[in-house]
């Protein structure tokens, strides 16, 4: 018989080339399939609920795979963090249903992505938040941000070279949250997100916060569908999938 199991699954992607199995280097996606196979016996393919890139972190992507084996959850949820290396974990498991798909099913994402705002860059921060000495506008930023909320076609913040059906998604919110520390935590959630969006988005507000864009100039680059328009793509290494919703 059967069986589909969901994961929950955290990362540290410093050392990855992002979650889809490639032909050379690590990756998330290959790592788990690997030790599933190991432990197991089975050839076992793992579906993530999307890509996230090389160096991106997860604190909740969602996957499934299938298998026979008859083992029970918590023992497979146990092996396969002595199996995985310290900086990939399963922090949930469960039986799905036989129709559940982590990718199909999701009905939105969460993405955080982190900027450490401060005169000196921190040691402890430096693989996980994008470090930003200049004193940025923020009220502007949050101001122009509102703009993202919404039905619209995302191209102006979209990798060139990254075909998709459509690039029309649905954001239903964006906000920025600023901690004592500096850290300050960008946050959106959409009906989909396509390959490296947030970290454009991110990259253009930084450059709203620097004065480079108004708030009329960041309509007509989201208006445009043209990557050319828009701001410099930010620093993988802050960004984090944060939950995905079904």
């Amino acid at each position: 018989m059967m069986r589909n199991i969901k994961l929950l699954i955290e990362y540290d992607g410093t050392n990855y080339l992002g979650w889809q199995v490639q032909a050379k280097g690590l990756t998330i996606q290959g790592m788990i399939e690997e030790r599933l196979t190991l432990l197991t016996g089975e050839r076992v393919r793992i579906i993530g609920s999307g890509r996230t890139d090389s160096g991106a972190h997860a604190f909740g992507q969602v996957a499934h795979f299938k298998t026979r084996s008859e083992m029970d959850l918590r023992s497979i949820q146990r092996a396969m963090n002595s199996l995985l290396p310290p900086d990939i974990v399963i922090k949930g498991i469960e039986e799905s249903g036989e129709d559940f798909h982590a990718r199909k099913q999701a009905r939105s994402k969460i993405y955080e992505y982190r900027i450490l705002n401060t005169p000196i860059r921190s040691v402890f921060h430096r693989g996980y938040a994008w470090h930003i000495p200049q004193k940025l506008n923020w009220e502007e930023v949050k101001k122009v941000t509102q703009k993202l909320v919404g039905e619209h076609d995302f191209s102006s913040f979209r990798s060139t070279g990254t075909p998709t059906r459509t690039a029309v998604r649905k954001v239903f919110r964006a906000e920025w949250k600023r901690g004592r520390d500096g850290l300050i935590r960008f946050e959106i959630e959409a009906s989909g997100f396509l390959k490296q969006m947030v970290r454009a988005i991110v990259g253009t507000l930084v450059e709203v916060g620097r004065g480079k864009i108004d708030a009329d100039a960041f309509r007509r680059i989201l208006e445009s569908k043209d990557r050319k328009e828009a701001g410099p793509t930010a620093p993988a290494h802050g960004l984090f999938l944060k939950e995905v919703k079904y």
